[in-house]
């Protein structure tokens, strides 16, 4: 092991920077969609007629029809076989977290043994994969493997290119032959539906001439580089995403000097590749920089539409790992695959867009416009109130909850930073005394004292609040950076679109009783600001007084996964997802399932990699070492010398011992208990084991390699034996 670490970080030290492709400065608009069929191509490959069928089925979700289905699939073959595609593939996003392909061929021989390329309507709507090996939680037996995808028309097929080939991928759905979802498209798209009845219904009290409501997001994607070879030196990285050994390097981000620092070159080539490839497929990278952590950076988006983006931002994590074997990088995404130092994120920034290019979270310049700035505004504060455990649950995972809390990240406690000037205005806006006979908006507002032209960033940033609001937007920071932004993306639209629906119901009671229309709006906002306050917080949510508040006020304070989940499962969720047609009863079973299965597998593999590192690295190198030292000692004991000449040899062979035998034992003591955990029929009941039981074990086992280490640094004696457990590091 100590070769092969010396090799890797030889290795890594003699890299040379790989050829980019250069691209002229203000020339990116040449490449940005060139491998993208978007609507503005399908014009000139389409029938006018069909083309603004396929635009307006896009604009209003209306179905295509097969005949028209065969048109686009013959144009989007000629456009792929003109740009070298050779397969096309339906890609989908399973419950796995990860994207999905199965490719076919254009190549068919026909009748008389002729090659022909052949793409039909029914390719291009729908493909059988087999749905019964990926997790679906029960809904699907073995023994039906039928399952299928659907294309997604609102998401632009590309094409992808490897050094193997360039394929045609279709964006698809995956529902399983008795018609639920698994996977996190279909859910996504009925809370985008969801969302833009209830926005749209809202903001018709204030312009009728909104006929749409678009949720909008950018993802800042935040990822560790490191070198291939010292990679691949680590097996608990490989197997697992993260070390599980190990102790913090003498310099780590205490200088403060990497975050936003130069950007090294070997990093800055692998960016500008990246963004490079990144244009061609439409993904619109616009910024870039190193993050907090050593070997940490960033990148991100301009905003696009929610579907659009999250599709993108899964493509994203597929080209960066692509890219980053090509610059002999591994990209490593996990939330925390470093102790003692920032773990990384997944940003969302969320806002809702109007059919007419108003942003409805962005403050306005008169009264009434900013009436329905608060309308929205109060409302998804309402929103995170109610269902703030459902939205904790959204975000939770094992390998988040390594990072939740932590001092880069948002707490447990879901809660709402605003900024001061917000936070006071809302205050005023709730204490005011409104006249309840309004004759005209400008009386309406007289009521309520002292009320600024609301502009842009009018709030400063808390890193440590998991929901921000950010000048026009709300910035979800708790969403973990290996996630599908597909399922807290779900979670957010669908309760803000529940609690329109509520807010317009309460509105339009009060209208139906003789109240004006805008007293009507403001009465529910200013209920709606005293019922939300207790979400609201303006400081350190790391601090422990910030916890005992958090008690105080109702909030919760979920810390582990498999309890955070349940909330899929409780009656009144239930009834809320199948309310708006997100999900059926067994769809949120079965996503509760699979969540708790993917937890306790995750800590079962980081218990086996523990357990066989341990006993076959760690234990053979202290029993070299040991030798060592007995061999020393008997040496001196053989020419005579007294007890006091090999004291220390012997005093670290027993310390050595000592700890060697304790982290063996702990090994098979977490083993025993994991064949327990194994044994229990209850997935929740599984997993609350080996969060509670076995994952407990790794601390222990890791307080005596790190003794062993120590032990044996501060011997510096042998030096040669010293490394055999420098990987460790």
């Amino acid at each position: 092991m100590s070769t092969l670490r010396f090799k890797a970080a030889q290795s890594a030290a003699s890299r040379s920077l790989e050829e980019v492709e250069k691209i002229e400065p203000l020339k990116s608009t040449s490449i940005y969609g060139k491998n993208v069929f978007t609507i503005a191509k399908m014009r000139d490959y389409l029938p006018k007629d069909t083309y603004k069928e396929l635009v307006h089925a896009i604009n209003v979700g209306t179905p295509i029809s097969r005949d028209i289905a065969e048109f686009i699939a013959q144009a989007m073959k000629t456009w792929a076989l003109a740009n070298g595609a050779t397969h096309y593939t339906h890609w989908f996003q399973p419950l796995t977290g990860s994207t999905a392909e199965k490719h076919d061929a254009f190549f068919e021989p026909d009748d008389n043994g002729q090659a022909i390329e052949k793409f039909s309507g029914d390719s291009l709507v729908q493909q059988e994969p087999d749905a019964s090996s990926f997790p679906n939680g029960g809904i699907r037996n073995t023994f039906e493997a039928r399952g299928y995808t659907a294309w997604d028309p609102s998401s632009p097929a590309f094409i992808f290119e490897t050094v193997a080939g360039k394929t045609l991928c279709i964006p698809t759905v995956f529902v399983s032959y008795t018609g639920e979802s698994l996977d996190y498209k279909a859910p996504l798209l009925k809370a985008i539906a969801a969302i833009d009845k209830a926005a749209t219904d809202v903001v018709q009290y204030f312009d009728k001439s909104v006929t749409k409501v678009n949720a909008s997001l950018g993802i800042e994607q935040e990822y560790f580089l490191v070198d291939l070879s010292l990679y691949n030196a680590r097996p608990d990285l490989q197997l697992t995403g993260r070390t599980l050994f190990g102790h913090m390097s003498a310099k780590g981000q205490q200088l403060e000097d990497h975050y936003f620092g130069a950007i090294p070159e070997r990093v800055l080539a692998y960016m500008v590749d990246l963004e490079n490839e990144a244009l061609k497929l439409g993904i619109p990278l616009k910024t870039r920089h190193n993050e907090v952590a050593p070997s940490q950076f960033e990148c991100a988006p301009m905003y696009e539409e929610i579907n659009l983006a999250i599709d993108h931002n899964q493509l994203l994590m597929n080209l960066m790992e692509q890219i980053a074997i090509r610059h002999h990088f591994k990209v490593l995404l996990h939330e925390k695959p470093y102790s003692g130092v920032n773990g990384s994120g997944k940003h969302n920034n969320w806002s809702l867009i109007t059919n007419t290019g108003i942003n409805l979270l962005s403050p306005g310049k008169t009264p009434k416009n900013n009436l329905m700035f608060l309308t929205f505004f109060v409302n998804t504060i309402k929103a995170v109130h109610t269902y703030a455990d459902l939205l904790r649950g959204s975000i939770a995972s094992h390998s988040n909850d390594h990072r939740l809390g932590a001092n880069e990240a948002p707490p447990a406690i879901i809660s709402i930073f605003l900024g001061s000037q917000l936070d006071e205005i809302l205050e005023e806006v709730e204490s005011a005394r409104v006249a309840k006979k309004v004759k005209n908006e400008a009386s309406l507002w007289h009521g309520i004292p002292k009320i600024p032209e609301l502009k842009l960033d009018t709030t400063d940033r808390n890193r440590t609040s998991p929901f921000a609001f950010t000048g026009n937007k709300f910035e979800f920071r708790a969403v973990g950076s290996a996630a599908n932004s597909a399922q807290p993306m779900t979670i957010l639209n669908a309760i803000v679109a529940a609690q329109l629906v509520e807010f317009k119901t309460e509105v339009d009671k009060q209208i139906k009783k003789g109240t004006k229309k805008d007293l009507a709006l403001l009465n529910v906002v200013r209920k709606y600001i005293k019922e939300s306050k207790a979400v609201r917080f303006e400081g350190n949510g790391y601090s422990d007084e910030w916890a005992q508040e958090a008690e105080a006020r109702g909030l919760s304070n979920i810390k582990s996964t498999p309890k955070a989940l349940d909330v899929y499962v409780k009656e009144d969720i239930l009834e809320l997802f199948e309310k708006l047609g997100i999900y059926t009863k067994r769809e949120s079973e079965a996503r509760h399932e699979i969540l708790l299965e993917n937890f306790f597998k995750k800590l079962q593999i980081e218990a086996r990699v523990i357990g066989e590192v341990v006993t076959s690295q760690i234990a053979p190198a202290c029993f070299t070492y040991q030798n060592e030292l007995i061999s020393n000692v008997k040496g001196l004991k053989d020419l005579g010398l007294a007890k006091e000449a090999y004291s220390s040899q012997l005093n670290l062979v027993e310390r050595i011992s000592k700890h060697t035998n304790l982290i063996l034992e702990k090994a098979e003591e977490m083993r025993q208990e994991r064949k327990k955990a194994n044994n229990i029929e209850n997935v929740r009941e599984r997993a609350i084991a080996y969060d509670e039981i076995v994952k407990p074990y790794f601390d222990e086992i890791r307080y005596h390699v790190n003794k062993l280490e120590k032990i044996i640094d501060d011997a510096k004696w042998p030096l040669p034996k010293l490394r055999e457990l420098l990987f460790l590091r």
